[in-house]
């Protein structure tokens, strides 16, 4: 039975156009007659006009069977949205397929049989396929193995077989300044200098443990070499290299072997010493604090040393200074021929004293002659002329203590008093100056017999009973952490760099 079958979307089902028929019981076609006077009979344009209206009604039909799918997707729509039930012979639209690249409607049994199954129509969508493993995601999964869990099984393996045990000891101490009072406060504050320094000795501390001076000075002691080189063939990564390590490599090896923590706050500082045997931890732990005393009290004798050569060059620099004064007041007086200017000058003053009393007995004396006696009278011209030598050596007294007079040496008082008093001063200035000198560097000396600064020890060395390094279990999940970091970030960036090709 050979046939053709049209169908067409209606609100309800799907309905055939046209019926098939068998091939034995068909009509002829009947023959083309063409409106067209010109054409004629002719076959050949009956056929062409055939085949374009055949065209054409096909054409009409899909453009009819576009127009119901839209109107009907669009009503499944709207009830989908409503909540109401999907129509009879309606299908869900499909979003992946447009309207004209849905498939043909059924047959008519195929759409009952679809009706029957579900009444109202619903035809669920198709579901993509399951997705299907790559090379490149082959290749990440071997990358993860390669980076992540082969170096965590390997590290496993060291750690847990081939590490060698540490035991650790542990010491604690702070540094402790005395404040010191002497006779050296003469000096205003000079002992000050003796004061509190333990925190900046604290520092000075803190970076000396871990210096290549003190791990060569402790290697001469003890030997590090042969103690951190003990389990060299069973344990090569954790162990030091004995034979081919430098100083360098020694200190920076004892960096990871000796950890130092220090409060700057408070100045404590706890060192753990860590070594693979119990007793040589022990013994370096003790080594560390001996060289530490030594430290401190170096640095105590430096500051003794220091603030005793500064007291020195006081006492030096005031001694000079008092000498120099000596001299100058010592060349004054063999200048003015006068030793204490200030006895010559109350002299003086005794001498002026004494003329202005005779003066005063001469004129009494006048006075009486010159009542009883004539005026030619000789004893009133020697009494007259003897005021006049009085009052002419008082003149000449006074004259000294004033500008231009004549005082000791050439000069007039004035001048001279004045130079006596400033070399006198200077000589007192330089005396009391080179005494507090004197008092400063006996202080210095005192000060300089006793220790000022020392370690107090508030843990002493211990002795470890069990191993607690290396810690195992920290040290392989940090190598899985960073593994998987690493193999995470280079992923990323090869999806990255994938996405953008």
């Amino acid at each position: 039975m050979v046939g053709k079958t049209v169908f067409c979307y209606t609100s309800k089902k799907l309905l055939p156009q046209e019926k098939t028929t068998p091939m034995n019981d068909r009509k002829p076609p009947a023959p083309f007659v063409s409106n067209n006077p010109s054409e004629g009979s002719d076959p050949i344009n009956a056929r062409t006009s055939n085949s374009q209206a055949k065209t054409t009604q096909e054409e009409t039909a899909l453009e009819v069977e576009r127009r119901l799918r839209h109107k009907h997707r669009r009503a499944v729509k709207e009830a989908l949205a409503a909540g109401l039930p999907i129509p009879d012979g309606a299908v869900a639209p499909l979003k992946s397929k447009k309207a004209d690249e849905l498939e043909p409607p059924k047959p008519k049994e195929q759409s009952e049989a679809v009706t029957a199954s579900n009444p109202k129509g619903y035809v669920p969508p198709k579901h993509a396929s399951a997705a299907q493993p790559r090379f490149r995601h082959w290749g990440i999964l071997t990358a993860f193995g390669i980076m992540v869990v082969l170096p965590t099984i390997i590290s496993g393996v060291y750690l847990y077989t081939k590490a060698a045990d540490q035991y650790a000891s542990t010491l604690g101490f702070t540094v402790r300044s005395e404040d010191v009072s002497s006779a050296m406060d003469l000096l205003g504050g000079l002992g000050a200098s003796f004061g509190s320094n333990g925190g900046h000795d604290a520092d000075i501390l803190y970076e000396y443990i871990g210096s290549q001076e003190l791990v060569r000075e402790i290697d001469v002691d003890l030997d590090l070499h042969e103690i951190f080189s003990v389990h060299e063939d069973t344990d090569p990564l954790l162990s030091f290299d004995a034979e081919g390590g430098t100083i360098e490599d020694l200190t920076r090896y004892w960096q990871k072997m000796v950890q130092v923590n220090y409060d700057s706050g408070s100045g404590l500082i706890e060192t753990k010493v860590l070594a693979f045997r119990p007793q040589d931890a022990r013994a370096i732990a003790e080594a560390i604090y001996t060289k530490s005393t030594a430290m401190i009290n170096n640095l105590s004798n430096l500051a003794r040393e220091d603030a005793t050569r500064y007291a020195e060059d006081d006492l030096e620099l005031a001694l000079q200074r008092l000498k120099s004064a000596r001299e100058a007041l010592t060349a004054f007086r063999l200048a003015n021929e006068i030793v204490d200017p200030n006895a010559d000058i109350q002299a003086q003053m005794g001498l002026l004293s004494t003329l202005q009393t005779q003066q005063a007995t001469a004129l009494i004396d006048f006075d009486l002659i010159s009542e009883v006696a004539r005026s030619d009278d000789p004893r009133v011209e020697q009494a007259r002329r003897r005021l006049e030598v009085i009052a002419a050596r008082i003149a000449e007294e006074r004259k000294k203590f004033g500008a231009g007079g004549s005082g000791p040496g050439g000069g007039d008082y004035a001048t001279t008093i004045s130079e006596f008093e400033r070399l006198s001063v200077d000589r007192e200035f330089a005396e009391r100056a080179y005494a507090a000198s004197f008092s400063a560097m006996d202080g210095a000396r005192a000060e300089a017999s006793r220790q000022s600064r020392y370690l107090a020890v508030y843990i002493r060395p211990t002795l470890a009973e069990q191993a607690e390094y290396p810690q195992r279990a920290l040290l392989l999940g940090l190598v899985a952490l960073f593994s998987f970091l690493t193999w995470g970030i280079l992923t990323l960036i090869f999806y990255a760099l994938r996405d953008r090709k």
